[in-house]
């Protein structure tokens, strides 16, 4: 390695530098005011778990998505996060143990082994919120208006909510006596929305049959017409198919009412994840950016994989891209240049100041620095006898 490539880092993995560094911390800060308003409590789950732990109820593209190495103690597999709802179930599990409703955040950095996109890096600033304890249309609301309000506090200017349900997916495949390996490359195709693999893999399906109504719902996405439509495809089905189709058309007009700037859609191929949900999921999008800036559902199977069954439901979101899509008013950051002189009462009005406000105070190497090469805006000088604030011209 030569001295010029030990400064380069992997591709995806980047520095955050001011000021960008202080507006994400901003936003973070006031995520998580927002959800511990609501009532949910912080944690600050491990970067590190040993692989069981971390793989625990999810899918295989979770295990795509992690980092693996040797733990030097024990010999056994470890990974670095890649997601931390399986966290989050594992400590309400086990570290917790409460019984009733538990709500948590959290807020850090996940590790991703190929970024999800090619305008996103492998280390996302991931937040979200988990609601155990109850499998009540009641709680999936909650959630879904707790992770609006997030997008509100960070300025996206326009909002798209896709609702979907995956209990249409699973009963369809189920009642089609599917194999393994058939369910799972439609499961790929779909959250892909492939229709053309979908077709190849249900082609011989006969009309009516369950595979049929798959490939059919494949093709249905929008506005209201869209439900229509699923439910004109689904009409004979098994009621647990028409009861999702209910639930997702009460939980629209009812978050239509108190949300009247979100637009809302219906998708039958928001598949997207890490396969461990298992009712209503959502995914929240901004024109322009292809990817779901955030995302959740219900996921009532990972507590019975860890030895306490508990329904839960929750989201995430990406704080990195919000801050970058966000219109958030601008971050005051500016501050007051101090001078490096050695005072009597100077320490003390700087000290005051620094209640409130941010003061850099220079030092012997600052001498003819111009204040605002270092983000400051104001400077203390000493007038008639009294230090005051003036502000740069």
């Amino acid at each position: 390695m030569t001295v010029s490539d030990r400064w380069l880092l992997p591709d995806g993995v980047e520095d955050i530098l001011p000021p960008l560094a202080g507006q994400i911390e901003s936003l973070r800060r006031d995520v998580m005011d927002t959800c511990q308003r609501w009532g949910y409590q912080l944690v600050i789950p491990p970067l590190i778990e040993y692989l069981e732990s971390l793989f625990t109820g999810t899918g295989h593209d979770l295990e795509l998505q992690t980092f693996k190495l040797t733990d030097q103690l024990t010999g056994r597999m470890m990974g670095l996060r890649a997601d931390m709802t399986p966290q989050a179930a594992r400590i309400d599990a086990h570290t917790l143990g409460q019984e009733g409703i538990t709500r948590l955040c959290y807020a850090g950095h996940v590790l991703h082994t190929r970024p999800r996109h090619m305008l996103t890096g492998r280390t996302p600033i991931q937040a979200g919120c988990e609601l155990f304890g109850s499998g009540s249309e009641s709680a999936d609301m909650e959630v879904i208006r707790l992770m609006l309000e997030a997008l509100r506090v960070s300025g996206l200017p326009k909002i798209h909510l896709d609702l979907a349900h995956v209990t249409i997916y699973e009963s369809l495949v189920g009642e089609a006596g599917f194999d393994r390996d058939t369910g799972a490359a439609i499961f790929d195709a779909m959250a892909r929305k492939s229709v053309p693999e979908l077709d190849q893999l249900l082609g011989d399906c006969p009309p009516g049959s369950a595979g049929s109504m798959l490939r059919e719902l494949a093709r249905v996405s929008g506005g209201k017409p869209a439900l229509m439509e699923a439910k004109h495809i689904l009409e004979g089905a098994p009621e647990p198919l028409r009861q999702a189709l209910e639930q997702l058309e009460r939980v629209a007009e009812m978050l239509a009412d108190d949300y009247p700037e979100v637009s809302f859609g219906f998708d039958f191929c928001e598949l997207r994840g890490y396969n461990y949900h298992t009712g209503l999921v959502f995914a929240a999008y901004v024109p322009g950016h292809g990817d779901a800036v955030a995302k959740g559902g219900r996921y009532d199977a990972i507590g019975s994989d860890f030895g306490r069954a508990r329904p839960a439901t929750g989201f995430s979101l990406d704080i990195r891209a919000l801050v970058s899509l966000g219109q958030r008013p601008g971050q005051p950051g500016k501050a007051i240049w101090a001078p490096a002189m050695q005072e009597p009462g100077l320490d003390g009005v700087i000290s005051g100041l620094r209640m409130t406000e941010t003061v850099v105070r220079a030092l012997p190497e600052d001498e003819g620095v111009d204040p605002r090469s270092r983000n400051c805006d104001r400077v203390l000088v000493k007038r008639d006898g009294q230090w005051v604030v003036e502000q740069l011209g």
